[in-house]
């Protein structure tokens, strides 16, 4: 795949250093290291390594430079994605899959913006147990099931707009373990049960968490830190609707994983999005959801202080989990669930050993990476070389090959 004309990294390599002097004070330490490990991704400043073609008569070389793996960056997600992946392929089941979203209010995302790693963490808890609890209830499903759920803060433009995504089997657990139940064909559970529930437990979450002072509030907020403000302040929500979609089955395990491949390590803005950056800001391709049809698909020129505030208003806090598992697919109890599912269902044991499947050791001397462009022969690494540090062994590149 050609690699973008436009990278995020382009752009914080260019105009970063003079967004952190104007923000200086204003911009936390997650954000920073962020800003860093994009500007350094596939540079000398990372390190990296030698390949040489095994051919000798040939003699091609190339040095390709060591990727950041931070979750925020556009460029490492792709290889993080496809590790993970693979783990996911060996769980699936031959039912049906069903996509839920449970998305926050908008007034409960601005606090949620200056209380990321509370308000995140029951968006998480709310939306996952209100799933669990009306699957259980015997008036509708009545078994036990699990799922995955993926954390996305951002909305096509880049603005925060915190909703989870959730991937659920169609079906569960009898409660005693000892059958399968299946749901109806294209309906798992009643969408406006689940929005009254999760509503309900957002609220009370999130009022609990401001009495026992978990919350925090500045600027235009500071008021809400007051019991009766913040009561005031929720009062309104507890009428309103409270958005919890669900989307039209997957036709299979294949799309199910085709779709989690592009959402379960996306970050704001992929590199393929950003068509132009210059004095006059930052062009990108977003979609409007009001808009059904082609008519959906825009540009948007935003200026480019701006472009990287919102960029970076979707760091999220130091060791926050953003893909969960719940229910049976649990991490403590997955492997002997899924077990009592693929003989409830007899389905044969997957080919490969899910717990193990995914990993990638880092690549050694003399192992084959990919084919030299030159002669078709294997590349074999022969070097390695820390960050900042010049490798010993080196050769002119041809023109027009990107060792990147």
């Amino acid at each position: 795949m050609a690699r973008p004309s436009l990278e995020a990294a382009d752009i914080f390599r260019g105009h970063g250093a003079a967004w952190r002097e104007a923000n200086r004070g204003h911009v936390s330490l997650g954000q920073l290291k962020v800003m860093s490990a994009i500007e350094n991704c596939r540079t000398a400043a990372l390190g990296g390594h030698v390949a040489a073609c095994e051919n000798s008569a040939c003699g091609h070389t190339a040095i390709s430079y060591n990727s950041c793996m931070n979750r925020h960056c556009p460029k490492c997600q792709g290889a993080a994605a496809r590790e993970w992946l693979a783990a996911r392929e060996a769980e699936l089941l031959p039912v049906q899959y069903f996509h839920q979203v449970f998305t926050l209010p908008a007034p409960i995302a601005d606090i949620a913006y200056q209380n990321k790693a509370a308000i995140y963490d029951m968006l998480f808890k709310a939306s996952a147990g209100t799933m669990l609890k009306i699957a259980a209830d015997p008036k509708h499903l009545g078994a036990k099931i699990g799922f995955i759920a993926v954390l996305h803060t951002w909305g096509s433009a880049m603005t925060h707009h915190p909703h989870v995504h959730m991937i659920v089997p169609g079906g569960g657990l009898s409660p005693d373990d000892t059958s399968w139940t299946g749901c109806r064909r294209g309906f798992l559970l009643p969408v406006l049960v689940l929005s009254k529930l999760f509503r309900r437990l957002m609220l009370e979450k999130l009022a609990a968490a401001h009495k026992a002072g978990k919350l925090r509030f500045f600027g235009e907020q500071a008021h809400l830190a007051g019991a009766d403000a913040f009561a005031a302040f929720l009062a309104p929500l507890k009428k309103t609707k409270w958005f919890v979609y669900s989307k039209r089955p997957f036709s299979g395990p294949e799309t199910v994983l085709a779709y989690l491949s592009r959402y379960t390590h996306r970050v704001a803005i992929s590199n393929r999005r950003l068509i132009a950056a210059d004095k006059t800001g930052v062009t990108f391709k977003y979609k409007d959801y009001r808009i059904e049809g082609p008519g959906r698909y825009k540009t948007m020129t935003l200026e480019m202080a701006e472009f990287i505030r919102r960029f970076l208003i979707h760091v999220l806090p130091k060791g926050f989990h953003r893909i969960r598992h719940y229910g049976l697919l649990a991490s403590g109890a997955r492997a002997d669930n899924l077990a009592t599912i693929r003989t409830l269902l007899a389905m044969a044991a997957p080919r490969t050993n899910a717990k193990d499947a995914g990993k990638a050791d880092a690549p050694a001397p003399g192992i084959a990476v990919r084919l030299c462009p030159c002669c078709g022969g294997r590349m074999l690494i022969i070097e390695t070389f820390e960050g900042s540090c010049r490798p010993r062994r080196t050769a002119p590149k041809p023109a027009g090959i990107d060792t990147s």
